[in-house]
């Protein structure tokens, strides 16, 4: 495959899954996981719950079904589901949407995210603006839309970015700043001042901002998320995107959505109907059921994930690792420099057969050129039954 050309290669040398003769590899996701599937080791790497979603929205996806809900839904999503999430971003954010201007439903966040890239990224000088590490896929995206990817560090422990390197980032070449928050892999929540300022210079640079936000209702210690979108000057060059994977435990189901000013969303629609054209019709109504879902709903799943973080930091303190706090999210960030480790990938190889837990290395979320400030750094998922994660963290302590 390595003779063949195409834009495939820009997509995946972004996401560094290209040697430096050509030859395309695997995600360090699909190593892990097999890894662990080989060894039976605990997969703590890959951020999919090992739980159903509440019974209600499971039963309607099985009612849509039933009752027909099995061809092509309208482009846009069902009306229904539509105004679900313009009603989601109302009762929780005061955000008011109307739900067939400003809403698109989409193959989970990702399609969102590589539309609404692939829709506005327009020339190879145009750049685009993230926190490192960040999520693998941006990277790749950013490269097949043929723009430059630009990074502001996030130091260990806290992973705050340093607002000066931020404000070097964003320039006039700025085209969109991608803010993932909660954000995966570190954990972090940004704070008041970071979120001012990153509206500040989008406004600035006449940028546009986009928040991955599928974490929203993940957050811990009291935090209470606010997009993006609600930051005084925010709202007409912003795209939020969100998905019910997380929220819902339904990662397989890929029903995502993006919000945002009309002329926005038409353009991301403009490329999504050419990529998906549409996606899940049963799930949509039971996304609709989801969204409605009492307030205890939401506040219980964040409190349980925390009761969840909480035991796999215990664990991995206790097995010899410094923990970062983990401020929201499926994920601990540890670092590994005690148990000896000096190459974070090396580690996590090894760690199936040292202690029958698989995770996944921070290099994995970072460019090459910052591979070094983060090289010792491991990555857990906390979002397992607590029987597994107390089995790991059992399964840990052997490494003292």
């Amino acid at each position: 495959m390595h003779d063949i050309p195409g834009a495939w290669r820009r997509a995946a040398r972004g996401a560094g899954l290209l040697t430096d003769d050509g030859v395309p590899i695997p995600t360090i996701f699909a190593e892990m996981s097999a890894l662990a599937q080989q060894t039976g080791a605990i997969n703590l790497g890959q951020g999919f719950p090992d739980e159903d979603g509440p019974a209600e929205i499971l039963e309607a996806a099985r009612a849509a079904i039933a009752n027909g809900v099995n061809q092509y839904p309208p482009g846009r999503g069902i009306p229904d589901l539509r105004l679900a999430v313009a009603e989601h971003q109302r009762r929780f954010y005061g955000l008011d949407l109307d739900s067939d201007r400003h809403v698109l439903i989409t193959a989970g966040a990702t399609e969102a995210l590589s539309s609404t890239l692939l829709a506005l990224i327009d020339s190879s000088d145009d750049e685009v603006v993230v926190f490192e590490p960040y999520y693998d896929s941006y990277a790749a995206c950013v490269a097949l839309a043929g723009a430059r990817l630009v990074t502001v560090p996030l130091a260990w422990p806290d992973f705050r970015p340093d607002l000066d390197r931020l404000r070097d980032a964003v320039t006039d070449r700025t085209r969109v700043i991608l803010v993932n928050d909660p954000h995966n892999p570190t954990g972090a929540v940004f704070d008041d001042e970071v979120r001012a300022e990153l509206v500040r210079l989008a406004i600035e640079h006449d940028a546009i901002i986009v928040g991955d936000e599928v974490y929203e209702h993940l957050t811990f210690d009291g935090h209470r998320h606010r997009p993006l979108a609600t930051l005084p000057g925010a709202w007409e060059r912003t795209l939020t995107i969100s998905s019910a994977a997380k929220t819902f435990s339904v990662t397989g189901w890929k029903i995502g959505w993006v919000t945002g000013p009309a002329a926005l969303v038409d353009a991301v629609l403009a490329v999504k109907q050419f990529l998906t054209y549409v996606n899940g019709a049963p799930f949509q109504p039971a996304v609709a059921t989801a969204l409605r879902l009492p307030d205890s709903f939401f506040t219980g799943i964040a409190t349980t994930l925390e009761h969840k973080r909480d035991l796999l930091q215990d664990g991995l303190r206790t097995a010899g690792f410094d923990v970062a706090p983990s401020r929201g999210s499926y994920f601990v960030v540890a670092d590994a420099a005690p148990l000896g480790a000096t190459d974070a990938a090396a580690f996590c190889r090894e760690l199936p057969a040292r202690a029958g837990v698989v995770p996944i290395p921070l290099t994995a979320f970072v460019s090459d050129a910052a591979r070094a400030e983060y090289a010792t750094l491991v990555r857990f998922a906390a979002c397992k039954r607590t029987e597994v994660l107390a089995d790991a963290a059992a399964r840990l302590a052997a490494l003292r």
